[in-house]
């Protein structure tokens, strides 16, 4: 049997990014050759990835980037189960690799099944490192805005790494104006989509999900109703505040952050006669990282440590 030597298990370990244990027994395996300990500890991997597969990941980076000419914008969500995971640079690194494929493919299947620039199918590169750094992982959505002349402006907010971040928002500005005027408006809209107490939930009142609005309604009948006012006078209130509600929750309708006595509506308009040209918002998106993802609490946390150690 070949000597198993420091720097044999030193250099799989660099390799492959697993723990110090694993890369010994796997140089012991396989008789101190690296690439078939390599295929080894890929081969160990695929198990322990299956085995994660159903633990909840509602942390992770949200990862976004433009194209070299500012008409797409692409963002993409991939999670982990903890914050300490998601400050790693091989996660990052993967990440951003991700949203470089999502500029080309749309949609998480299809960006699963394809690959990076580096030959790597997306859906090999999460398994690897779920196998690496030994925690569940998963590409959980995508989206991609573009313009055919204008610009797509992209803000990342809470920064974890280079072109990512904890929430990014994308805002596509259409206009034959000046594209660096397009882009620092849009921008801006971004930055007011990412930080306003109330996020919008849709750029313009038809928009708005049906749902969402009934929900709002029958919210704001049994108010009126509970006041002792006469039906006809509380139908009226109640129309009356889902218009109030509705230019509070739709984007063109919000005072601008930065500006709380004009409208995005108005900033738009405003845009419009600087570049001599009409502006449209063509849409906008915002991604904050895990929302509507059941979070592990830290006394899961602490048990699942104990289980392992022991202690349990």
């Amino acid at each position: 049997m070949a000597e198993i030597t420091a720097q044999l298990v030193k250099d799989l370990r660099e390799k492959s990014g697993a723990g110090m244990m694993d890369c010994k027994k796997a140089l012991q395996e396989n008789n101190g050759d690296l690439e078939a300990a390599m295929d080894w500890l890929r081969t160990k991997g695929l198990s322990k990835a299956a085995k994660k597969s159903d633990r909840a990941a509602a942390e992770g980076v949200v990862a976004g980037l433009l194209s070299a000419d500012g008409k797409t914008g692409v963002m993409i969500e991939l999670n982990s189960e903890t914050d300490f995971v998601a400050k790693n640079e091989k996660f990052q690194d993967a990440a951003r690799q991700i949203a470089q494929v999502a500029l080309e493919i749309e949609g998480v299947e299809a960006i699963s099944q394809a690959k990076t620039a580096s030959g790597e199918v997306v859906s090999d590169l999460v398994t690897n490192l779920i196998a690496t750094i030994g925690e569940n992982m998963r590409l959980r959505r995508s989206v991609r805005l573009s313009v055919d002349q204008g610009a797509v402006a992209l803000y990342l907010h809470n920064v974890a790494g280079e072109g990512v971040a904890r929430l990014g928002v994308l805002v596509a500005l259409e206009s034959a104006g000046d594209p660096a005027v397009l882009k620092d408006v849009g921008r801006r809209i971004a930055m007011h989509v990412a930080g306003t107490p109330t996020p919008p939930l849709a750029l313009n009142s038809d928009e708005l999900d049906p749902e969402v609005v009934a929900k709002e309604r029958e919210i704001q009948t049994q108010t009126a109703m509970e006041s002792g006012k006469p039906r006809e006078i509380a139908e009226k209130m109640v129309e009356g505040r889902i218009r109030k509600w509705q230019e509070e929750v739709v984007l063109l309708k919000q005072p601008f952050v930065m500006n709380p006595d004009q409208t995005i509506e108005q900033l738009i308009a405003e845009t419009a006669k600087q570049v001599g040209s009409p502006v449209t918002v063509n849409g906008f998106v915002r991604f904050a990282l895990g929302e509507g993802v059941e979070k592990k609490s830290e006394a899961d946390f602490a048990a699942e440590v104990a289980q392992l150690t022991g202690q349990a």
